[in-house]
Order: structure tokens, then C-alpha cells, then sequence
């Protein structure tokens, strides 16, 4: 029996990645898709005012934006960021994102194999 590596989605159909993931009134809601040592796939929507504090990642940490626009912080560093776009959060630099309006993401962290 195989093991499946993708998760939480439908297999061998097109779909809309920004409807795999609703908004909720003053939460955070995420979709994990993948998750192992070396990879980590999440689908996050944010409520306006939503945020996730201040933290580092064990890897390289690749936000595209779905949807809406968010604001990520980088070592102190402003970036406002819309449909379409997309940043690199590098391993081990604190970071931190805040709904100035609710925004759908994919995050996708690749972590160090050596590590």
C-alpha cells in the first residue's frame, strides 16, 4: 500500500487552490497538503487583523498569495504583499505576517536534508 505524500486534496483533478481554504471570522485557518522532514505544504487564510506572531523556520519558507493582501515582516523589514506575489522567508530569520485585509496563502518550507 502506498503512502500518501499530498494530502487533503482531491488526486488526478483540477482544482482552485485559493477554494481549498475558507475564510472564518477572527481566526486563522490553514490546510495542511504536505508535511514531512524534508518539505511542508500549508494553505493558510487569514482574517483581517489575523496575524502570526514573530517566529523562525527550520528551512526556507516560500509565500505565494492567493488571494487578498498581507503585510510580512522580515528581520524588521516591511513587505506588503497582493494576489500573485510571492516572498522567501530565509531559515532561521525571525518573521511574522498580519492581515491588513484577509489573504489566502500557500506556504511551502523546504527544509535542509542534512539537518
Amino acid at each position: 500500500m502506498s503512502k500518501d505524500l499530498i494530502k487533503n486534496i482531491d488526486k488526478s483533478t483540477v482544482i482552485n487552490m485559493e477554494s481549498l481554504v475558507e475564510y472564518q471570522q477572527g481566526t486563522v485557518v490553514s490546510r495542511t497538503l504536505a508535511q514531512n522532514k524534508f518539505l511542508s505544504v500549508t494553505l493558510f487564510a487569514f482574517d483581517k487583523d489575523e496575524e502570526i506572531s514573530s517566529h523562525t523556520a527550520g528551512g526556507d519558507a516560500m509565500v505565494y498569495i492567493l488571494d487578498g493582501k498581507g503585510e510580512i515582516t522580515i528581520d524588521e523589514e516591511i513587505f506588503n504583499v497582493g494576489k500573485g506575489e510571492t516572498i522567501v522567508m530565509p531559515v532561521n530569520r525571525p518573521h511574522a505576517l498580519l492581515a491588513k485585509e484577509r489573504f489566502k496563502m500557500l506556504l511551502t518550507v523546504v527544509f535542509d536534508p542534512n539537518k
